[in-house]
């Protein structure tokens, strides 16, 4: 499944999405490392927020859109080499907001976890004020 924007420019690979859950890798290299030699949890956000957002999009009608409105993050143990996958899905969904829980795995060990909110909105439309 190709990876457009931000996601490819990290290296974040889009594994399988559906009604159920997203699933997600980050294969990791120097890039991602902070200076104590540990993955960034901003590299990690970005893993979540995107499968997440994946996992929310499994759930739209036609013509709808959704946007983070927030995520709590809880980085559990740190990550130095290898790779990182991450379990996306929703937990509710309502008729504006969008609950989704994702889990974070070094193998099989879980590495960090994220509660996040979704707004589903409709795009407007190009030319109308």
């Amino acid at each position: 499944m190709p990876t457009l924007g931000f996601a490819e420019l990290i290296g974040l690979e889009v594994l399988r999405t559906d009604a159920e859950a997203a699933r997600g890798r980050l294969a990791i290299s120097d890039m991602h490392l902070n200076p104590n030699g540990v993955v960034h949890g901003g590299a990690l956000f970005s893993l979540v927020d995107n499968l997440m957002g994946a996992a929310v999009m499994q759930h739209l009608d036609e013509g709808e859109v959704c946007a983070t409105i927030q995520i709590t993050t809880n980085f559990l143990k740190p990550v130095r080499e290898g790779s990182v996958e991450c379990v996306a899905s929703v937990v509710n969904r309502g008729r504006r907001i969008v609950n989704v829980r994702g889990e974070l795995y070094s193998k099989t060990t879980l590495i960090g976890t994220a509660d996040g909110n979704f707004a589903i909105m409709k795009p407007a439309i190009s030319g109308s004020n």
